[in-house]
């Protein structure tokens, strides 16, 4: 009997004093620098909104965010890696892709997006569309898919890889207008854009990395995917204005690992939220053609969970089945 008093007594102890020791670390939190992984190359789109948001929230945070690019499978590398590896304390985050919701019923994986992440808040999302060089000879997106369409199989077009909005809006198109074309998966914006200016590929689909390059002339702009048309691109027709019933935009937001503690996720999502607010990463915004789409953690986890449900129909309706 007094042998399970003693366990008892020290069971209660530990109990204590791990909840004394989380209660004062997330009274201490943050106390060094925060990691924030982005799963795209540096100088790309979501790259460079990312570090204007983290230079916006620090002053709030009262601590440095320091950018680690982690790119590959589709932007899913950096988040796995994150669910698998980072400790739970705040001091790694992910940009989470879309495409972190596609990869379970594309490949096979151990990550469970429905249990591995601590969703934060949402942020914004992209301004997609369709760039040719611009010596091609399709000067409209019905050019290009008049001929893709009579030409099976000849498009050969760029995204940043497997599983991504770009790939499988890319897919929707092919569906629905009854054409042939080739996906050619790449890490980022800047191995598409050199494939493209080299005639290695046809097209490129991808976020408004491409726009130095189309206000130079060197790439023209064919389509976006947007719900209306782009400030910045004011010529380019959306999808629906071409007669494609779309729109794809891909929201995004940030995560930690599982089991975060909920006093370091508000302290995270506060200075967020007000680094979103700040002008200069407004500024960022408006150059990269992306509008804000605040979500609280909250609702950012409930559209984790609609996405699950939603990505799961829409890739098995496409046919592209686990690998």
């Amino acid at each position: 009997m007094r042998f399970v008093i003693t366990v008892t007594r020290v069971a209660l102890t530990l109990f204590v004093l791990a909840v004394a020791l989380n209660t004062s670390q997330a009274q201490d939190y943050p106390n060094r620098p925060v990691t924030l992984v982005v799963p795209w190359p540096a100088g790309g789109t979501t790259d460079i909104s990312m570090r204007a948001l983290a230079s916006a929230t620090e002053k709030h945070l009262r601590q440095s965010i320091v950018i680690d690019n982690r790119p590959g499978a589709g932007g899913v590398l950096g988040p796995q890696t994150v669910a698998e590896k980072a400790a739970p304390d705040g001091y790694t985050l992910v940009q989470v892709p879309i495409t972190v919701f596609r990869w379970p019923f594309m490949r096979k994986t151990t990550l469970d997006p429905a249990k591995d992440f601590t969703w934060i808040i949402g942020l914004t999302g992209y301004t997609f569309g369709i760039v040719v060089r611009a010596d091609s000879p399709w000067r409209t997106f019905k050019e290009f898919l008049a001929f893709a369409k009579a030409n099976p199989g000849k498009i050969n077009y760029g995204t940043p890889g497997a599983g991504t909005t770009l790939h499988i809006t890319m897919e929707q198109i092919a569906k629905q207008e009854g054409i042939t074309w080739t996906h050619v998966p790449f890490k980022g914006t800047a191995e598409t854009t050199q494939a493209l200016l080299g005639g290695h590929i046809q097209a490129v689909a991808d976020a408004t990395g491409w726009g130095p390059l189309v206000k130079a002339g060197q790439l023209r702009l064919l389509v976006i995917w947007s719900d209306e048309r782009s400030k910045n691109y004011p010529d380019a027709p959306t999808l629906k204005e071409s007669g494609i019933n779309l729109v794809s935009n891909s929201p995004f937001g940030l995560a930690g690992p599982k089991g975060m503690d909920p006093k370091v996720v508000k302290i995270l999502h506060d200075a967020f939220k007000k680094g979103m607010d700040e002008p200069a990463y407004r500024a960022e915004l408006v150059k990269l053609d992306q509008e804000p789409a605040y979500l609280s953690s909250t609702d950012y986890k409930q559209y984790a969970d609609r996405q699950l449900v939603e990505q799961k129909a829409l890739i098995e309706a496409l046919g592209l089945k686990q690998e």
